[in-house]
Order: structure tokens, then C-alpha cells, then sequence
């Protein structure tokens, strides 16, 4: 794939909304640099499904809007095994590649997973050996789905501050390795893949030009327990007993996530729009977690933006946990729709319950 350039003074919107200019000080922002996705070979449809649960492809669909998700190989038969850093590697490459730098440009490298490779140590410093940034800080985050975004805001906020020029942001879970294949109530919603940004500095204080306009990250304990992997920690050490009974796999009370989720999407996408001094009508396009086709559809609706202006592809990679907004942004990047000058409003919610939004101008 050729290199992806972004021309990002060509911007086709303008607009006077967030302040770069405080006491006659330009100041810093950060911007987009690249992106980059990466899914695994193997496809599994809701047929294969039907095979493995009690379940059907209407009722999967119907439900979700889930069709099919991509897993990644573990090392059975002949086939390689895949692991979470090397998602996350892919990803970051074809970001570099995007944004035309090399691996010793980067300075900073957050990962955003509940999948690493080991317990011990980050995912992140695997990715950064592996893509050959040396001695750069590297570090992961766990907010599950709304990793990506916390990622991102941390980001924003090193380069904001000086601290950093170069970020390369990744969201990845490899969530087939810690899915109860027998429990029809999650093994239907997750597939493996990662995504990626790289964030940059600009100066650029003209209506129209590139940044990160804001971010809104939160987080409410109440609902910690509603979706959990309850044994390997401190708390529930792993035994044969707690391995047997599944302990160290994804459970989930669905109702309890469904209830929160888009009332917290909302206000957070509200937020990073209201702090930015972007109304709804000025956005392009949404980016939204893709835990749901029916959460999408009634964020959306309450955010009153457009059907026709949310991106989905819910229906072909299920819900990639902390890697869904990243890979999404960087399709529609890639197959042009999303041009530079375009308003994208990012938002996802996961176990924490952590939630975020995040507003860019392309």
C-alpha cells in the first residue's frame, strides 16, 4: 500500500470555535500524524457460531448487528501464533508508514489493552522491541473499551505540555484467548485487531487547521464487577479449581453496561463538543465504539448528528474492545471518506466502567 500523505492545510471547513491563543502565547496542540489497523487472518461467522453455542445468525444480528469477527491464529496445526504485540506491531508500522516517520521518531508509545502479551511486563515495550523505537517511554493503559481514547487524551496532554513530540497511540485485544467459547452472552460480541495513531505537535492557530480539539475520559467503579475477568489478580489467584469454572475468562452482565452506556457515550461526546465550541450540525463524522449496532443508534439519536454521518463496521469485525475506534478511524481514512478538514467526534465506553470522548479536526 502506498504511503498515506496528509495535506492537512487543505482543509474545506471554516470555522472559529477552539482558543489556541491565550495571552498572545500560541499554544501547543497535537495533531494526527497517521493511522494504521490491523486484523487478524481468520474470519468467524455467526454460522460457525451456531456450531459451537446455542445460537442463531438472526439472533446475533438482530441483537447486535454483529455478522462476523476476526481471530487471530494461536499456533494450532500449521498456523502461526499470533500474539497481542504483534497485532499492535502491524498496526503501528502501517501508521508510521502513514504519517512517514521512522520508529526512532517516536518518543512516546502507549498501548491500550486488557490482552497483553504477559502480566508482566507492558505490551507496549514488546511493540516498541519489535518495531525498533529504542529507549522510548512505553507504557500501558487498562480501560478496556475505552482504552483507545484514554490513550489518546494522555497523549494530547504529554504533547500539549511539551513533554513529548511524537506519540504512538495503540488499541489492541486479542480477546478470542480469554472468551468462554460455551457462553453464548459474550463469545457472539468480540474478535481480535488492533489500531493506531501517531500525534504530533502543531502551532497551526488558523480556524481550520489539524489538532486533537478535546477529550473527556471518566470513570465509575460502581459497575466494576458488571463486566470483569474475575480470577487471575491479586484477589482470586488462578487454581485449577477457578480455571475449571472459567474464572479467567470475560463475564458480563450485559444489562448493567447496556443501561450506563448510552447515557455516559452521550455526555462525553457532549462534553469534548461543548469544550471544543462545535455543535452538532459541525460534525462530519462519528467514530463510536462498536459494542452495538442498538447503543450506536440511540447515541447517535440523542447526540441529534445524522444517521448517515456514523461509521460501522460492526458487522464485519464484532467489537475489538479498545482497538475498535482506532481501526475504524483508519478504514475510513484509507478508503477516503474521511478527508483532511473533516470534524470526527470519537466516543467508547468500557469495563470500569471507563467511558471518553474525543473531538478532531482531520
Amino acid at each position: 500500500m502506498r504511503p498515506l500523505r496528509w495535506s492537512f492545510g487543505n482543509a474545506r471547513h471554516q470555522r472559529s470555535n477552539y482558543q489556541v491563543i491565550k495571552n498572545g502565547v500560541s499554544i501547543r496542540r497535537s495533531k494526527i500524524l497517521g493511522t494504521g489497523h490491523y486484523l487478524p487472518p481468520i474470519v468467524r461467522t455467526n454460522a460457525d457460531l451456531e456450531k459451537m453455542v446455542d445460537t442463531t445468525d438472526e439472533w446475533i444480528v438482530d441483537r447486535t448487528g454483529i455478522r462476523t469477527r476476526h481471530i487471530a491464529p494461536d499456533g494450532t496445526g500449521s498456523s502461526e501464533n499470533i500474539v497481542t504485540s504483534d497485532m499492535a506491531t502491524a498496526a503501528g508500522k502501517r501508521a508510521l508508514e502513514a504519517a512517514g516517520l521512522k520508529a526512532t521518531d517516536i518518543d512516546m508509545i502507549i498501548v491500550g489493552t486488557v490482552t497483553g502479551d504477559v502480566p508482566m511486563p507492558a505490551t507496549a515495550v514488546f511493540v516498541q522491541q519489535k518495531l525498533g523505537a529504542t529507549h522510548c517511554a512505553s507504557f500501558d493503559i487498562s480501560a478496556a473499551c475505552a482504552g483507545f481514547i484514554f490513550g489518546l487524551s494522555i497523549a494530547d496532554k504529554f504533547i500539549r505540555a511539551g513533554a513529548a513530540s511524537r506519540v504512538l497511540v495503540i488499541g489492541v485485544e486479542l480477546l478470542s484467548r480469554i472468551l468462554d467459547w460455551g457462553d453464548r452472552t459474550t463469545c457472539i460480541l468480540f474478535g481480535d485487531g488492533a489500531g493506531a495513531v501517531i500525534l504530533g505537535p502543531t502551532t497551526d492557530d488558523s480556524p481550520n487547521a489539524s489538532a486533537v480539539l478535546a477529550t473527556s475520559i471518566h470513570s465509575d467503579g460502581a459497575l466494576a464487577r458488571s463486566l470483569i475477568i474475575p480470577a487471575g489478580g491479586s484477589e482470586l489467584p488462578l487454581t485449577h479449581e477457578r480455571l475449571d469454572q472459567q474464572e479467567h475468562k470475560v463475564h458480563m452482565r450485559g444489562q448493567d453496561i447496556f443501561k450506563v452506556a448510552v447515557k455516559n457515550l452521550v455526555s462525553a461526546s457532549q462534553e469534548a463538543m461543548q469544550t471544543a465550541g462545535i455543535s452538532p450540525t459541525e460534525i462530519d463524522w462519528v467514530c463510536p465504539h462498536q459494542a452495538n449496532l442498538r447503543i450506536i443508534d440511540q447515541v447517535v439519536s440523542r447526540l441529534q448528528v445524522a444517521p448517515e454521518k456514523v461509521l460501522i463496521n460492526i458487522d464485519r469485525v464484532g467489537n475489538t474492545s479498545s482497538a475498535s475506534v482506532p481501526i475504524l478511524l483508519d478504514e475510513n481514512i484509507r478508503s477516503g471518506k474521511i478527508k483532511p478538514g473533516d470534524t470526527v467526534l470519537m466516543c467508547a465506553l468500557g469495563a470500569g466502567v471507563a467511558w471518553g470522548g474525543a473531538l478532531l479536526r482531520m
